[in-house]
């Protein structure tokens, strides 16, 4: 089981914006943490993937074959999460689920049973009869978990699953998106790096359409050692390391001065200084500049 994409373009108003940039690159059975600022190019990619969107020039294979090619058979293996929360209202979310179960193929029983998981799954057990108008936004995000893994795909495509989700919700999906994740090649786009820290196998960093760096969490924080540090200074000193274009990760106000955490490639740091391990976030912060 393998996705490629093989030197992707997409341009926008009349190829003077690149939206994606010959992105090349190989996805095998895992979790990918796709990270990147908004208009870095993830939703472009994640619709391209799912053949939403057709990409300029380059190609997208599954197990060989182009996507655009492969049409239906590629459709039933494949589990999609959009980020956008268009529903149908006077659907009740077991409705939505059956309607959904329908387009995608599956039998009744096997659709009754899947159902039944799912709604479990996501916690939506007693808003299973309720009209999807009467949803919470983080109650739409959780049916729309639940309909993309209905036909147990074997390439599951999240756009922000995890936006609008309470703390509880959020370690409950995860966990689950983690569990559920065997065997299959799991691609979760997000802004919120706490999500995929723990559960991504490989993190894809992307912005302003180009690949940037694709590593394991652990590898991608190993790539910074000995460049974060923390010290406590004046207020002064910040504005300073500001105007020096210091990347500056955290900041804690102290009565009159300041905790701050920043990333710097110079090796000749004060003793106003400590160098501490690097997080996830301040590898974001440092390949993203």
């Amino acid at each position: 089981m393998g996705l490629r994409t093989d030197s992707v373009t997409k341009t926008y108003d009349k190829g003077s914006h690149p939206a994606l940039w010959h992105f090349t690159m190989d996805f095998e059975p895992g979790i990918y943490g796709l990270l990147g600022p908004n208009g870095a190019g993830k939703s472009t990619l994640l619709n391209i993937l799912t053949a939403n969107l057709s990409a300029d020039r380059g190609r997208v294979l599954w197990n060989g074959e182009e996507i655009h090619k492969a049409g239906q058979s590629y459709r039933s293996i494949l589990g999609y999460m959009p980020q956008q929360q268009n529903l149908y209202d006077e659907f009740s979310g077991d409705e939505f689920l059956w309607y959904l179960a329908s387009l995608k193929g599956l039998k009744k029983k096997v659709a009754a049973s899947k159902i039944n998981e799912m709604i479990t799954a996501v916690n939506l057990e007693e808003a299973r009869y309720r009209k999807l108008k009467g949803y919470s936004g983080g109650m739409k995000q959780r049916i729309l978990i639940a309909q993309a893994m209905l036909n147990d795909p074997e390439l599951l495509i999240m756009d922000e699953p995890t936006a609008g989700l309470d703390p509880n919700e959020r370690i409950r999906i995860t966990n689950f998106i983690s569990r559920m994740s065997q065997g299959k090649i799991v691609i979760f786009a997000t802004h919120v790096i706490s999500d995929i820290e723990f559960i991504a196998d490989r993190i894809i960093l992307i912005n302003h359409g180009k690949l940037l760096k694709v590593a394991s969490p652990e590898e991608l924080q190993n790539s910074i050692a000995g460049k974060v540090y923390e010290g406590i200074i004046s207020k002064d000193d910040t504005e300073s390391l500001r105007r020096l274009g210091v990347l500056i990760s955290n900041m804690h106000y102290v009565g009159a001065r300041v905790k701050v955490r920043i990333i710097s490639d110079s090796q000749s740091m004060t003793d106003d200084w400590r160098q501490v391990d690097p997080e996830l976030s301040d590898v974001y912060l440092y390949y993203e500049r």
